[in-house]
């Protein structure tokens, strides 16, 4: 199935709404670890979200270091392999800050302008703009300027509100005053405002959410915060303004933390930490069984079948897809993929 047009990209996410669900966003950075995602959610019969932020499109471009062309590289890559799949799959860009909107989300932007013109699919499905380091009212301001250009080609915008603690692609927020890290429900009902008669869009809210892993106990999440913004939103505003949340930094989170957060509208939770584990992980236990194999040691060749990529890459593929399968049934996703239950 071809990458989710805007109208199945919609129905996902009320889907997951409505029933208390939400999906997995993958961060990758080459097409292997997209290969390992969409073989995941293919096994999981789920729909999810294939991600990519700045600093991983850069990657994916080599020494190009354009992080643009990587990020389209990628995004036409999920586009061939997922019509091979019986599942929906979404494209998404992570975090771009304001400093990087005009050398990374306008130009993307562009990018799915000129295929609409052509006749052609949008490359992203969502792009998400994180304007929390900024004061609420230029965050909003600007993510109105955006939402309002996304919503004339179907691309829905993240927005955030407060700072996801700890680091991540190169962005830290570890010494963020602890006040920053909780959204307030006058954030929410803010943001419900400005961007909800404008289209669709999704909020990264934040409740003490912290990127990185950390050690059971050392995070000290607040699901409650998401229960009474919405509540402060439909007090507002109305029932249909309740806003469709994102969990960021979810890696670390109890099970009990992260269904809570799904009873009060979280419909995507990023996850990163814990799949680039999962990938690297084996790759480290290969070369350590395989040591006078993979290397040209006293004299000897070595093993061109240990060190050929694709035999450990293989392993760092199927370790990623089983960390997002468990992803998929701690977000209580198993099975509900649209297509499978049409």
């Amino acid at each position: 199935m071809p990458v989710a047009n805007y109208e199945q990209y919609c129905q996902m996410l009320d889907n997951a709404f409505k029933n208390k669900f939400a999906y997995p966003a993958i961060n990758v950075t080459s097409t292997s670890t997209a290969n390992a995602v969409l073989k995941a959610l293919s096994d999981a019969k789920s729909d999810g979200i294939i991600q990519v932020s700045t600093g991983g499109a850069e990657f994916a471009s080599g020494s190009v270091k354009d992080m643009v062309l990587g990020a389209i590289s990628l995004a036409q890559h999920v586009h061939l392999l997922a019509e091979k799949y019986n599942v929906l799959v979404a494209l998404h860009t992570d975090h771009c800050q304001a400093s990087k909107v005009e050398k990374f989300l306008i130009p993307l932007i562009a990018e799915t302008e000129k295929r609409r013109a052509k006749g052609l699919p949008n490359l992203f499905n969502s792009h998400m703009f994180d304007g929390s380091e900024l004061p609420l009212d230029e965050n909003i301001k600007m993510s109105r300027m955006l939402m309002e250009r996304c919503a004339k080609s179907q691309i829905i915008l993240e927005v955030e509100t407060g700072v996801v603690g700890g680091e991540e692609d190169g962005v830290n927020h570890e010494g963020a005053p602890a006040e920053k890290l909780y959204t307030t429900p006058e954030d929410m009902v803010a943001v419900a405002k400005a961007l909800g008669p404008i289209g669709r869009y999704m909020l990264a809210a934040t409740f003490g959410n912290v990127h990185g892993v950390y050690k059971p106990g050392n995070v000290k999440l607040k699901p409650s915060i998401l229960r009474d913004g919405q509540a402060a939103v439909t007090q507002a505003l109305g029932q249909n303004a309740r806003i469709q949340l994102v969990f960021h930094g979810g890696s670390g989170s109890s099970i009990e933390e992260i269904h809570e957060t799904l009873e009060y509208g979280v419909i995507k939770m990023n996850v990163d930490t814990d799949t680039q584990y999962a990938y690297t992980r084996p790759v480290v236990d290969f070369f350590l069984k395989n040591y006078d194999q993979v290397l040209k040691i006293e004299g000897e060749v070595g093993s061109k079948k240990h060190y050929d990529p694709r035999t450990w890459s293989k392993l760092a593929e199927a370790s990623m897809a089983e960390r997002v399968k468990q992803a998929v049934s701690d977000l209580r996703a198993t099975g509900t993929s649209l297509l499978n239950n049409a």
